[in-house]
């Protein structure tokens, strides 16, 4: 099992609208490198949920990956935001997963907290100037976030 961190804008999609649906299609990944990392989960792995574009930034849940290698459709749908018309539908360039709801944390671990608890080699999203939406996060601070939420 694997551990990622999926940020989302929690006005386009936040945990409390993971936990109302179960589970919900990661659609919309249009960096290379967020992509990869999407094809490389496993069924099981999980990846904990960051709220980014708000006050405060954070993660605040945990979600598990349910099916992987998905074919993201929103790069075949012209009134898609995410519409990719260079994206041939014989060799498509997006594929995701589907997630399922795990739980919702107490408290927000911060964008502060991570800040100050790891450095940008250790947690990603930490990072000055990271924009990508899915990254690895290792099985160590994994744990240690895990500590921090409960």
């Amino acid at each position: 099992m694997a551990y990622w961190l999926m940020k989302s804008e929690p006005d386009v999609y936040s945990i409390d609208d993971l936990e109302r649906d179960a589970t919900e299609l990661w659609d919309g990944v249009r960096n290379y490198q967020a992509r990869n990392f999407l094809t490389s989960m496993t069924l099981g792995d999980l990846a904990f949920f960051y709220h980014s574009n708000t006050k405060p930034p954070g993660i605040v849940g945990l979600m598990n990956i349910v099916e992987t290698n998905v074919l993201d459709p929103t790069q075949f749908d012209p009134a898609s935001k995410y519409y990719d018309p260079k994206s041939p539908k014989d060799n498509p360039r997006w594929y995701t997963v589907t997630v399922g709801y795990v739980e919702t944390f107490n408290t927000v671990i911060t964008l502060d907290q991570l800040k100050a608890t790891f450095t940008p080699d250790e947690l990603w999203v930490v990072r000055r100037g990271n924009r990508l939406s899915v990254m690895p996060v290792e099985d160590g601070v994994a744990e240690k976030l895990l500590g921090m939420a409960r």
